[in-house]
């Protein structure tokens, strides 16, 4: 039913599971700094605190705050930063 998932020395958790229309997780991270790479298409929305994102190819940070949705492409390494714990739902497409 649900899987947990564990990154990063435990700084960074999420449980996934299934939606109609595809897998999701649902997770927290803990401050610090983070390189994650995709194998699908990734839609990133922040639910509390902040992410500081450098999708591959940028050379400068975008903020991303509650409620506030990313798309990351399939195959790539993309850069996060949360300067607070910070809680996220992640659809894969």
């Amino acid at each position: 039913m649900f899987k947990t998932n564990e990154y990063f020395d435990g700084n960074v958790k999420s449980i996934a599971f299934e939606m109609p229309d595809g897998p999701a997780t649902i997770g927290v991270m803990a401050a610090g700094e983070y390189n994650f790479g995709t194998s699908s298409v990734e839609y990133m929305t922040v639910t509390s605190g902040e992410l500081n994102v450098m999708q591959p190819g940028e050379t400068e940070w975008k903020s991303y705050k509650p409620f506030e949705t990313f798309r990351v492409e399939k195959g790539v390494t993309f850069k996060v930063k949360a300067d607070s714990d910070t809680t996220y739902l992640c659809l894969y497409r």
